[in-house]
């Protein structure tokens, strides 16, 4: 096994979907303190100018597939020898809002398959190799749509909901471990998921949807995972971290 001697103290994370969004905020801001994986799956442009912005390593990957997850783990232990931070970012939107009624079993499997297979399964195989140091962080970064009904995208719905319950399980099943396990659930957060319908939510903003008058942006999230890469948060393994501008204070 060759192992990357350079800086080998610093600790290790990878950040799935880290090429772009959210998940490039996350990777820019870990940079900073760890040795940084960043998966993509589809513009390597966006992955290589990550790589060339902040020094990250770059691994494409389908997250659905096993071989693609025990590549990137393989990966990661040939070039740094250990994992400390696994960001479960990566995640989908259905390639076409339908009608509860009328979606389609592909539409469901493929964003079942992205957002909530890989991650479980990812974290599987990140657990096992982590607990044979005994220390390990993991996060999963879901959504509002955890618990907010949207009609018109059932399976992505479903998928952070499942997600959210994986959260849980885990957490529960790693505790032991030393493994601390949470949720970042981000709201209405300025992403190229969201730029398709964000006039519609920057008119719900304006007419009162969130405590916090403004939209999220991607550095939001990040600072949510910083508190918990430096360990902030090692005695709340669960905690379920709402940012979201105060949606889910559900007001009347």
């Amino acid at each position: 096994m060759t192992i990357d001697a350079s800086s080998s103290s610093r600790p290790v994370a990878i950040v799935t979907g880290g090429s772009r969004g959210i998940g490039r905020a996350i990777a820019a801001d870990l940079a900073r303190t760890h040795r940084v994986i960043a998966t993509y799956r589809g513009r390597e442009d966006a992955a290589r100018s990550l790589q060339q912005e902040i020094g990250a390593e770059i691994f494409k990957i389908d997250l659905a597939r096993r071989e693609d997850r025990e590549g990137l783990l393989a990966f990661c232990r040939q070039k740094f020898g250990r994992l400390d931070l696994l960001v479960n970012n990566a995640g989908m939107a259905p390639r076409e809002r339908q009608d509860l009624l009328e979606a389609t079993e592909e539409s469901f499997d493929e964003v079942l398959n992205a957002n909530l297979k890989g991650p479980y399964f990812l974290t599987q195989a990140a657990a096992r190799w982590m607990r044979e140091k005994g220390s390990g962080r993991v996060v999963f970064v879901t959504s509002i749509s955890a618990y907010a009904s949207s009609p018109n995208r059932g399976e992505y719905c479903v998928s952070k909901a499942g997600l959210s319950m994986a959260v849980k399980l885990f957490a529960d099943r790693l505790a032991a471990d030393g493994i601390t396990v949470f949720e970042i659930r981000p709201g209405i957060i300025r992403t190229d998921m969201v730029a398709p319908v964000v006039e519609k939510y920057e008119k719900l903003v304006a007419d009162g949807l969130l405590p916090q008058n403004r939209l999220g942006l991607p550095e939001d999230i990040a600072r949510a995972v910083r508190a918990i890469a430096d360990g902030n948060l090692d005695y709340s393994t669960g905690q379920v971290l709402d940012v979201d501008g105060g949606f889910h204070l559900r007001r009347l």
